[in-house]
């Protein structure tokens, strides 16, 4: 038995205990269920990221002696930064740890729902959407407003609004939070920089996704990052 097999099963067997309250929606509602399970698994390292963020902060003043002492010397800055991350065992990167562990999840879903794998899933709906369909066959079966289309724009809908809250709140920590404002500036950490210059519009990539993968996909990516939303709000707030 494959290992899409066996998720294939893992997802009816959740849509099966769904089906007395969610009805025709039970497989869309088992995939929400899945997501949140997922997320249940791996916040311990999303606890360890936010514990990690804190600790970078503690070394800001370290960092800021290393920067006056290197002015002259951006080289010898970076490696001294990274010297002092690896000294205290602080990794610049630790956020990213969480994200990669729900790749695997992911790609199942697109998998099991993206048309090549044959099994009877393709065929349950979200309504009038097909977890199989994607935003394009939705458009050419009915518009944006028919049954399928109005899918995607509660879908949309829902992604705008938590992108603007993280939106919001990426720019606030970013002016706050050493930091966070450190590598919108000047880079200590090769890529740094880079990454904190467009750390505020990744949460609106998700409108994208939504519109081209799989609309069980899609439902994988849109509770995953609602529970990102929640979730930082909640690690991350100050004391």
């Amino acid at each position: 038995m494959s290992v899409f097999s066996v998720f294939a099963h893992l997802v009816e067997r959740l849509a099966d205990l769904l089906a007395p309250v969610c009805h025709g929606a039970a497989t869309a509602a088992a995939i929400v269920l899945f997501t949140a399970l997922v997320r249940l698994l791996v916040h311990p390292l999303s606890r360890a990221a936010a514990r990690g963020q804190r600790a970078r902060a503690a070394l800001q003043p370290r960092i800021a002696e290393l920067r006056r002492r290197h002015a002259k010397d951006p080289e010898r800055l970076r490696r001294a930064v990274l010297e002092l991350h690896a000294e205290e065992k602080v990794s610049p990167l630790s956020g990213i740890l969480p994200s990669l562990l729900q790749l695997p999840a992911f790609f199942l879903l697109y998998h099991l729902f993206s048309g090549t794998s044959g099994n009877a899933l393709l065929a349950h709906r979200l309504f009038a959407a097909p977890l199989g369909g994607r935003w394009a066959d939705a458009l050419a079966d009915g518009g944006a407003f028919g049954g399928a289309g109005a899918v995607y724009l509660g879908l949309f809908t829902l992604v705008a609004g938590v992108a603007f809250f993280t939106y919001t709140r990426t720019k606030k920590q970013m002016a706050q939070n050493p930091v966070m404002a450190a590598a919108g500036g000047e880079e200590q950490v090769p890529g740094l920089g880079a990454v904190g210059r467009v750390m505020p519009f990744l949460s609106f990539l998700t409108l994208v996704t939504v519109a081209v993968v799989p609309l069980a996909a899609a439902l994988y990516v849109v509770t995953s990052t609602t529970w990102s939303a929640v979730e930082r709000a909640a690690l991350y707030r100050r004391p």
